[in-house]
């Protein structure tokens, strides 16, 4: 796979780790993840499990923690999907939902587990610009672990499901594919009139949690 996907891939990240106003969340919310937890997310091509793990990526693994119990996936389209390579999302479907949050970007994991097939990691621009959006590899990824004078630090895996992620639609490519500024204004109503067939996540839930 070309090198420019990769840059690509980032550029998608960058333009939307812009903070928003809004009412900051509450210190309840915004506890540190379980060391380790089952995420059951319904996709349009069927249920795939995530387990996340703090110890790969702790920063990352919070924050992921923390789109959860928000709710932020929930009718979120998989935006880009390059075949044998990621499949991108992490855009909600309402952009008030991001402005709302108030998310600040985030500082840099170490990179602690290789981005193999079924891992799934934060994108980014380069080093302290991971925000919201987040990709599944389709494949061993292997040189994206040192990637971009970051790498791209997994958080997590798919456990089970990994078959329905060869599914994810990828007709639309990175030319004639949707604007990543035109979702982050516009969401899910740019999306659906202009890419009506992109795979989505139903909805994204925390199923178990494992804390010491």
């Amino acid at each position: 796979m070309r090198i420019a996907l990769v840059v690509l891939l980032t550029g998608f990240a960058f333009a939307c780790s812009r903070g928003g106003g809004g009412t900051p969340p509450s210190p309840q919310v915004m506890r540190p993840a379980p060391d380790s937890f089952l995420v059951a997310m319904e996709t349009s091509r069927g249920p795939i499990t995530l387990a996340v793990h703090r110890d790969w990526a702790p920063l990352g693994v919070d924050r992921f923690y923390y789109l959860l119990q928000h709710r932020f996936f929930d009718d979120a389209r998989f935006f880009r999907v390059v075949k044998g390579f990621v499949a991108q999302f992490g855009l909600p479907a309402d952009p008030r939902l991001s402005e709302s949050l108030n998310l600040s970007q985030l500082a840099d994991d170490p990179v602690r587990h290789s981005n193999v097939r079924g891992t799934i990691a934060f994108a980014h621009a380069g080093p302290g610009t991971r925000s919201t959006q987040m990709f599944i590899n389709l494949q061993n990824n292997a040189r994206l672990d040192e990637c971009c004078r970051a790498g791209f630090a997994p958080i997590g895996e798919v456990i089970e499901g990994v078959e329905l992620i060869d599914l994810l639609n990828g007709e639309y490519d990175d030319e004639s594919g949707p604007d990543q500024d035109s979702i982050r204004v516009q969401g899910n109503e740019y999306l659906t009139r202009m890419f009506p067939r992109l795979d989505y996540i139903k909805q994204a839930r925390i199923e178990k949690e494992w804390r010491p």
